[in-house]
């Protein structure tokens, strides 16, 4: 979309390395990205095939998508700020969790990305060349064409670990086997006593 919007309106150049990306693509690829971003991620976490891990079943003998899916897919409603009821005329809207988390990926992939291929771009004019390869015609190589996707990939890596992965029970089960009995222990007086308190474990289960 940044390439459409530079094409068609663009007029102030953007940075010296690459003279052909201007001030209206820019502007423009962001907002686009962003509604696209929301557009997308509403109809794709509704589809369980784009939202569940591929599993082996063993008595089909095939890989299947079939799964609950997680809080993240599921629609909720959001009370909507005053200031912006008195313009749309709502009070609260329904969609996805993912989708407020689309924001933050869209803005980093319109905003921040782009300077991976403004790096590259220097990268290839300090040793004089135009295009890593021409493999594609008239774009070069498959590095000019994903030029960006260094600091995207790495972003949306990062953002997953730090805001959108919950705990994984498997692993940290594996993390508790590995520590010293005396640490076991105490984990599990202390889960114990927390289970106990909220009424999961019976007091006949913590007489055995």
């Amino acid at each position: 979309m940044a390439y459409m919007f530079g094409f068609f309106f663009g007029r102030t150049p953007l940075i010296k390395l690459s003279p052909k990306k201007t001030w209206e693509g820019f502007i423009g690829g962001f907002f686009a990205t962003v509604v696209f971003g929301l557009l997308l991620s509403y109809v794709m976490s509704g589809y369980r095939c784009f939202v569940c891990p591929v599993e082996y079943n063993n008595d089909t003998n095939s890989f299947t998508v079939d799964c609950e899916p997680s809080d993240l897919f599921r629609l909720q409603e959001y009370n909507i700020p005053g200031v912006i009821q008195s313009v749309v005329g709502w009070k609260t809207v329904r969609m996805y969790p993912f989708q407020i988390h689309s924001i933050a990926l869209s803005t980093f992939a319109s905003l921040i990305g782009p300077f991976g291929g403004f790096f590259a771009s220097g990268f290839k004019r300090a040793f004089k060349i135009k295009d890593f390869a021409n493999t594609i015609p008239g774009h070069g190589g498959i590095m000019d064409r994903f030029d960006c996707q260094y600091l995207m990939a790495t972003f949306v890596n990062v953002y997953i670990a730090s805001f959108i992965r919950g705990p994984n029970p498997s692993k940290l089960i594996q993390q508790f086997l590995t520590l010293r009995p005396d640490q076991q222990l105490h984990i599990f007086n202390t889960l114990k006593s927390h289970l106990t308190d909220k009424g999961i474990l019976t007091s006949a289960l913590e007489d055995e």
